[in-house]
């Protein structure tokens, strides 16, 4: 079945405590004289897709860049699942494209690959690889697995990669787009990210 940017909403996961960021909101984090989120809405803006922020703290601030903010209906920060299953219930479109808030080289065909790899397969989920290795938390999930979705987190299952294991998923290259998969996670990082050219 063909899959057109009106059947995706992009879903920035900012919802994450940022524990090795000592507590900071990192959706919020400064990368280049703005915050993080600013500079993804930006490149999703230009792939032409819905967009939705998962944030468990700060709804304003999110807020105040004029997409919908939800958070997590889990309580305890629960993981990427939880923030998929709570995105999943709040979009009209038949499929969500996740994305860290903390991953700031996204990639300008982003949706053109996770689109041409879904429509290839008619795939449920279609997950990143960078060449090495998937990078879980960037996926393109088709809505209507929600009801199996919050049934694993109703047992407490929290793996990302067993729910996908699940599922007849499949794969997107991106090993030519490696750098896209650099993110955040310390102070460090912050200071290395901003200085790449």
């Amino acid at each position: 079945m063909s899959i057109t940017t009106a059947d995706i909403t992009a879903v920035i996961l900012a919802g994450g405590q940022g524990r090795r960021m000592g507590g900071e909101d990192k959706g919020l984090l400064d990368y280049r004289g703005r915050p993080l989120v600013a500079t993804l809405i930006d490149k999703l803006q230009q792939q032409s897709v819905a967009i939705l922020i998962n944030a468990n703290r700060n709804p304003a601030q999110y807020a105040a860049y004029g997409y919908p903010v939800v958070a997590d209906r889990l309580d305890d920060y629960q993981g990427p699942l939880a923030g998929f299953a709570s995105a999943m219930t709040a979009v009209d479109t038949r499929f969500i494209l996740t994305l860290p808030c903390d991953a700031p080289l996204l990639a300008a065909d982003y949706v053109a690959r996770f689109s041409a790899a879904q429509a290839a397969a008619d795939a449920g989920i279609v997950v990143a690889h960078d060449g090495e290795r998937l990078q879980p938390v960037h996926a393109l999930i088709r809505v209507d697995l929600l009801p199996d979705l919050q049934r694993y987190l109703t047992a407490g299952e929290r793996k990302i990669d067993r729910w996908y294991a699940r599922h007849d998923y499949r794969v997107v290259d991106f090993a030519d787009r490696a750098e896209m998969f650099r993110n955040i996670n310390t102070p460090a990082d912050q200071q290395a990210l901003d200085s790449t050219p």
